[in-house]
Formats: C-alpha cells, sequence, structure tokens
C-alpha cells in the first residue's frame, strides 16, 4: 500500500511522515486530530513495494509523486502536514501548486540556510559526506531484525533521543517501525538502506529559498526548541523572506515532537487552522 487513509468527514487533511518513522508511528496525533479533519496520506518511496534508493539524487521527485497523488484523487484542497523531510516536501509541492493546499502546517522541516547547503555540497563533491553526514552511518549500521518488542523497548527506553517520548508513546513508535517476519520475530519496515539514500540525497533546497517569498499559502512552522534540525538561524531567515509565515516553538521538545507531545501538536495545528 503506498498510501493510508483513515477516513472521517471533515476537511481533507494529508499527512507526510519522516524518514524512517511510518505514519502508524503517528496514531496518538492522528487520533486527536481524526476528531475535526479526514485524514489521509501518501507514503514516501522508502514504503512502496517497487521502488530502489537509487532511483532518487534528490528530493524533488517526492514532491512530484506528492501532486500526482493528490491529483489522482481529486480532493478538495488539502491542509498539508508534514514532519521532516514530510515537511520539506509538502512545502516544495505547495510551491510548485499553490492550488492544492489550503493551509500547511510544517513540523520541524529539515531546511538549512545556503550558506550550510553550500558547505555541504561542497563536501559531497569532495567525497566526503558518506563519512561525515552524522547520520548515514548509524542508518547503515541500524540494526534490521529483533526477537520481539519489549526487548527494543528496553533499549530504546534509555536512549536520550526518546527522553521526552512517554512509555505509550515510545511503543506504538516501536510497533510502527517493525513488522513480524513470517518466521518468528520482527524486521524493520523501513530499509536502512533508503533511510541512509534520503539522508544522502538531502540539502538541496535553494529552490525552496527562492520561492519561499512567493508563497501565499497560510503556514506554521513548529518546531522543537532543542531541535537539531530546523535551527534558530534558519528561522530568521524563513521570516526574513516570508513574514506571513508563522513559527510556534515547543518547549522541551526536540526533532521528534509530533510523536513527543501528539495533543500539543494537534491543539496548535487546530488553533491556526481555525484562524486561516
Amino acid at each position: 500500500m503506498k498510501s493510508f487513509d483513515l477516513g472521517g468527514n471533515g476537511t481533507p487533511l494529508h499527512f507526510l511522515h519522516a524518514n524512517g518513522y511510518p505514519p502508524e508511528c503517528y496514531q496518538p496525533l492522528f487520533e486527536h486530530l481524526q476528531t475535526q479533519y479526514h485524514v489521509f496520506g501518501m507514503k514516501l518511496r522508502p514504503l512502496w513495494d517497487d521502488t530502489k534508493p537509487e532511483e532518487i539524487k534528490d528530493w524533488h521527485p517526492l514532491s512530484d509523486d506528492l501532486l500526482r497523488f493528490l491529483s489522482d484523487r481529486e480532493t478538495a484542497p488539502v491542509i498539508g502536514i508534514g514532519h521532516s523531510i514530510g515537511a520539506v516536501v509538502t512545502l516544495r509541492a505547495a510551491l510548485r501548486n499553490p492550488g492544492k493546499f489550503r493551509a500547511l502546517v510544517l513540523i520541524d522541516p529539515v531546511l538549512f540556510v545556503p550558506s550550510f547547503m553550500i558547505n555541504w555540497h561542497i563536501i559531497r563533491v569532495l567525497g566526503l559526506g558518506e563519512r561525515l553526514h552524522p547520520l548515514i552511518q548509524g542508518a547503515k549500521k541500524r540494526r534490521r531484525t529483533f526477537n520481539d518488542l519489549e526487548t527494543i523497548f528496553r533499549g530504546y527506553r534509555s536512549r536520550k533521543v526518546f527522553q521526552y517520548m512517554n512509555d505509550e508513546n515510545l511503543k506504538i513508535y516501536i510497533a510502527g517501525i517493525t513488522k513480524e517476519k513470517t518466521d518468528g520475530g520482527y524486521e524493520l519496515v523501513y530499509s536502512p538502506e533508503w533511510e541512509a539514500q534520503i539522508y544522502r540525497t538531502g540539502m538541496h533546497d535553494f529552490d525552496i529559498m527562492r520561492d519561499l517569498p512567493k508563497l501565499e499559502v497560510p503556514t506554521l512552522i513548529i518546531c522543537g526548541a532543542e531541535t537539531d534540525t530546523f535551527l534558530e538561524s534558519m528561522a530568521r531567515l524563513v521570516k526574513k523572506k516570508n513574514s506571513k509565515i508563522q513559527i510556534h516553538t515547543l518547549e522541551r521538545s526536540t526533532h521528534l515532537l509530533p510523536l513527543e507531545y501528539p495533543q500539543e501538536i494537534a491543539t496548535i495545528t487546530k488553533s491556526f487552522l481555525a484562524n486561516h
């Protein structure tokens, strides 16, 4: 399945997930949004059965996928919500075809200032990207199979990256990233090869920086106060390029804020959409 649809009769709300985080990981957030919106979403290519990591050299084709998906469904303009890469893919799609979107909520988008992107491009040209990117090696070495989910939970519970995620949401996340194997045990849904390729091909967003002043779709960015992704320097640049874009920072949260504070994210989102 290349998509999911949770049903409902409200305004159509399209959600696009992060790299390595299948839609099932966001169940608590969806439960809060479903009370008011028709929640559905395309899955990114790494979760399709017929794709290979080497097919993409940057993230631009993923926005083509999204626009094609929305056109095929012939939906009314949607509320576009995305987390991490999902936010970037959604934003680029809205810049290309704003008529498909009535509002955007971008949760900790993977956007960096141009000087950072230029430096990363130089690093890649020199052949050092594989070694210097902080996440590629971790993705490639990620354990793929597990005997049981409780063992994963005990191992993940002590990791700093999950410090603000409560036990229930952490267990939902673990269930979302795994599937049962036919011979017993569990394996990752999202392949480490695809996860690494997404990291490897990111930070080519000069087009977004160029076109951001033209964005007329009402847009809210929600970021974590302790994120390592959507940094303060980027927030200042976004406001400089388009003062209409609203930015909300959630205290004591990281890049994983929709999994850490799903109710708060839903409340902030609903408040913003009520005014737009």
